[in-house]
């Protein structure tokens, strides 16, 4: 149980942010954002393994729920957050090349969107079955999740490098504040103080 637990989310609400990340600085509240997925990919790992090793417990059906908790609450806010705010100025900008990776980047959005409810579905059979009635992974529901990380990965590693401090780049301080506004009412948070 303590190799699945000591990698979880954090116990945060899902789309808040964490320690050092707040909305006032939004690329910075995005990065946060990419550290969870990171950490909850890494768990989606760690589970099966331990599915392997240890078969389905109490400590499975539980990181199995963390992991569908982040995706079903905490994503689909990120990619709003980029599809209104981040993606925008790049695509209106002259960099013909980096206007491609957005349009990528965008598809990966939609490819996410056909990808996760077949991880779900797998996901959820582990949270849900009981143990004397857990079968192992079948290997097509170990590529429905392997499939879903691996879009994930590669998709971060794009907007941390090149798409992130190009739209920080093009944004103005108004714009950011835009971003910022639009982050926390869509997350139900109260204006910053």
């Amino acid at each position: 149980m303590g190799v699945l637990r000591r990698v979880s989310p954090p116990a945060s609400l899902p789309g808040m942010p964490v320690p050092g990340a707040g909305f006032e600085a939004p690329f910075e509240m995005l990065a946060a954002c990419h550290e969870r997925v990171a950490r909850t990919l890494v768990l989606l790992a760690r589970l099966q393994q331990h599915l392997l090793e240890q078969g389905q417990d109490e400590a499975a059906r539980q990181a199995a729920r963390d992991v569908m908790r982040y995706f079903d609450l905490a994503a689909p806010l990120h990619h709003q957050d980029e599809e209104l705010h981040v993606f925008p100025p790049l695509l209106a900008g002259t960099d013909v090349a980096l206007a491609a990776l957005v349009q990528r980047l965008l598809q990966d959005h939609r490819d996410m969107e056909v990808a996760w409810p077949l991880a779900r579905r797998v996901l959820l059979g582990i949270a849900e079955s009981p143990a004397p009635e857990w079968a192992p992974l079948a290997p097509g529901q170990t590529l429905a999740l392997n499939g879903f990380a691996a879009l994930y990965t590669r998709h971060m590693q794009d907007e941390d490098h090149l798409v992130y401090p190009a739209a920080h780049a093009a944004l103005t301080g108004g714009a950011l504040q835009t971003m910022s506004q639009d982050m926390m009412q869509r997350r139900g948070v109260s204006a910053i103080q």
